[in-house]
């Protein structure tokens, strides 16, 4: 496709994102067979693992929201990346985290001529539709942290297999309440993809016989949010006195939920345990209040998304099953299943090597 084209293209799918994004995502997508840096190659296209990585490459990321710890030191990767691969980083998103407030920043890096978009969605289905117009447009679409609809990007970056995270928190849990008694799980939004995939198999651990002796009391929201969070860990505590264990798969929560219980009675009772930033987390761990919880380091992820988003834009990677790239000091990566690339295990965090770690 020549530029001129390119750019018809461009504002075609801008002048009409208003109208598709706020339909429901549904169906596949095409892909053109388009030849400029960013483009995505079509559906039957073969990949090329010889394809030269080409510098310039525009590439965006767009995290759940701006300001958050966390996404802080994702995209702090990318554009470390980024910038060993000659590109042109940019980061872009909300200050909340609710389910649709991504939207309107895909719809600007469309008109921006992106030539690839990393984002962790915050509702797996409500930016697909701006999403595949992005994909119209020729922008290659990663996925980092929380996946979007598959239909709606090519491949997703995974901290570590949804399976290995959900059995670690269970895990966790049960070495923390002795093997049995009440537990809860502090979870970020209702909607947040990678939250809820993690719990859905943390409840299929727990109805192992191993496990059976641990009762789940309830899953509570704090969308992310330092105050909701601290509240909401709170309230549980009020709501169930013998509650033994406090599991929260976000940062954001297990931070909030452990500011709560060190300050409390609670502590030294409760145990407060999940996935944290150990910069964050350091202060508990050191306190008495956190014992164990775990992660992979964030920066990785953004690092990852980098290099996975300049090889598809170059043609080295389609996001079909089985193909392989380099991803710089990570090393080599194959794509998985349903363009799943994933980081590597994550890592536990004690008082006997918290000090290790410094993000």
């Amino acid at each position: 496709m020549s530029n001129s084209t390119r750019r018809r293209v461009l504002a075609a799918a801008a002048a009409s994102v208003a109208l598709f994004s706020a339909a429901a995502c549904s169906g596949g997508t095409t892909r053109d067979n388009q030849g400029d840096a960013g483009a995505a190659p079509s559906s039957g296209a073969s990949a090329d693992p010889n394809a030269k990585l080409k510098e310039g490459i525009k590439m965006a990321f767009l995290p759940k929201q701006l300001n958050n710890p966390y996404s802080d030191v994702e995209t702090s990767g990318g554009k470390v990346a980024i910038d060993e691969l000659k590109g042109e980083y940019k980061l872009v998103g909300p200050n909340d985290a609710s389910a649709s407030s991504q939207v309107s920043y895909i719809n600007t890096l469309i008109q921006q001529q992106q030539d690839v978009i990393a984002i962790a969605a915050n509702d797996p289905n409500a930016v697909c539709p701006s999403l595949k117009q992005a994909k119209a447009a020729g922008i290659n679409i990663v996925g980092f942290d929380s996946d979007a609809a598959k239909e709606c990007r090519d491949v997703f970056i995974n901290q570590a297999t949804t399976q290995g995270i959900g059995e670690s928190l269970v895990k966790m849990a049960n070495e923390l309440a002795g093997g049995e008694g009440e537990i809860a799980i502090l979870s970020a939004t209702p909607n947040a993809t990678n939250q809820n995939a993690w719990i859905d198999v943390m409840k299929t651990e727990l109805a192992k016989p191993e496990n059976s002796k641990l009762k789940l009391v309830k899953t509570a929201y704090g969308n992310d949010d330092d105050q909701k969070s601290f509240q909401e860990a709170q309230g549980l505590l009020q709501s169930y006195p013998n509650l033994k264990v406090i599991v929260s798969p976000t940062t954001v929560g297990i931070a909030a939920a452990s500011r709560y219980v060190s300050s409390s009675s609670f502590k030294g009772k409760v145990q407060v345990t999940g996935l944290g930033l150990p910069n964050q987390m350091r202060q508990y761990v050191k306190d008495g209040t956190v014992k164990k919880f775990a992660l992979w380091n964030p920066a990785d992820i953004g690092y990852l998304a980098a290099f996975a988003g300049v090889a598809l834009a170059s043609g080295q990677i389609t996001g079909a099953e089985g193909e392989k790239f380099k991803a710089g000091k990570l090393g080599d990566y194959t794509i998985g299943k349903d363009g799943e690339i994933v980081l590597g295990p994550p890592t536990e965090f004690t008082p006997e090597n918290i000090d290790q770690f410094k993000f």
